[in-house]
């Protein structure tokens, strides 16, 4: 079943999560050592991140700079494949428009089919990293929206350079990002549901939003959603804070609102051990209030929370 065959048919909300492919060198047991942890409350899918290369500069010993191209976390292809073979259960990696190449994105998307992961969550991807000159301009997508375009191309049996193939016997079925508190480029949030409209028409079956921590932005940005006529499930993204840091961190990076009872006892804290427990307490109350209103899923994203994660689940599921 697809994921968003998961979320229709689902009685109860669904349990999800989100992982990072290791680091080059490391082994895909790192990621076994985070599926293991969760699988028992019942993972309906798991998303894999897909993180592009970057160019660094690297000192020689004749004190030149020399340019090296990287990509620190490679193979969201081939450890979606594995999941799904080793736990049954649904893999969906992110492709991303920034940092590859029309050509690549085609060829990820062969390999997935091949692999028989069908389902996705289409992604702009994060451009800070991204020299300007590491793809030549018109080579990668620029948006979510023309991603979309490819994959629905290739579903139909087209491909980038408008040749034609057999139809898959089963076509992708993907998703895309929300923000319930604005994407942090918008300029203001009637700009940002404009835009989501039209990833929907496009064809993205549900959305996955941004992480919050405050209910009463996901429940009001629900509403003006289904006020506009979306009407695809909105899956809240959760994720316990594990560090005090993150308290100014989060708010500047993901433009997520701390909430003042939230904030008020992690200013209480004199160490990241106490956040934490703070974090997961506050998670706990966020989902049971989630979950008593029905949502589709709750979507943990589990970079170095992965023991708050559990903890979180352990209380609700």
């Amino acid at each position: 079943m697809s994921v968003i065959d998961l979320l229709n048919a689902g009685k109860k909300t669904a349990f999800s999560f989100e992982i990072l492919p290791p680091l080059k060198g490391n082994s895909f047991e790192k990621v076994c050592n985070v599926i293991d942890k969760l699988r028992v409350f019942d993972p309906q899918y798991i998303n894999i991140t897909t993180h592009h290369s970057e160019n660094i500069y690297k000192t020689l010993p004749d004190g030149s700079l020399h340019k090296t191209n990287v990509r620190k976390r490679p193979g969201t292809v081939a450890i979606a494949a594995a999941i799904q073979n080793k736990y049954g259960i649904s893999a969906v990696p992110h492709v991303i428009c920034k940092g590859f190449t029309k050509d690549e994105t085609e060829y990820g998307l062969i390999d997935l089919n091949f692999l028989g992961v069908h389902d996705l969550l289409l992604l702009r991807g994060d451009a800070n990293k991204l020299e300007k000159d590491q793809i030549p301009e018109g080579q990668s997508h620029a948006h979510t929206i023309d991603l979309q375009e490819q994959v629905n191309d290739f579903n139909e049996g087209i491909a980038v350079d408008g040749s034609t193939f057999e139809k898959m016997k089963t076509p992708f079925s993907y998703g895309v990002a929300c923000y319930p508190e604005k994407h942090e480029e918008a300029p203001n949030m009637d700009s940002d549901i404009y835009y989501l409209k039209q990833k929907i028409a496009a064809g993205a079956s549900y959305a996955v939003t941004q992480m919050f921590f405050d209910n009463e932005k996901y429940f009001a940005f629900v509403d003006r959603c289904r006020s506009e006529g979306i009407t695809v499930p909105i899956v809240p993204g959760i994720k316990p804070l594990v560090l005090l840091s993150q308290l100014t961190v989060l708010p500047k990076i993901f433009r997520s609102d701390i909430p003042e009872a939230l904030a008020k006892e992690l200013r209480k804290c004199s160490s990241d051990e106490q956040a934490k427990a703070v974090g997961v307490e506050w998670c706990i109350a966020q989902c049971k209030e989630l979950i008593s209103r029905d949502v589709p899923s709750l979507h943990f994203y589990t970079l170095m929370a992965t023991e708050s994660v559990r903890k979180v689940a352990e209380a609700v599921y």
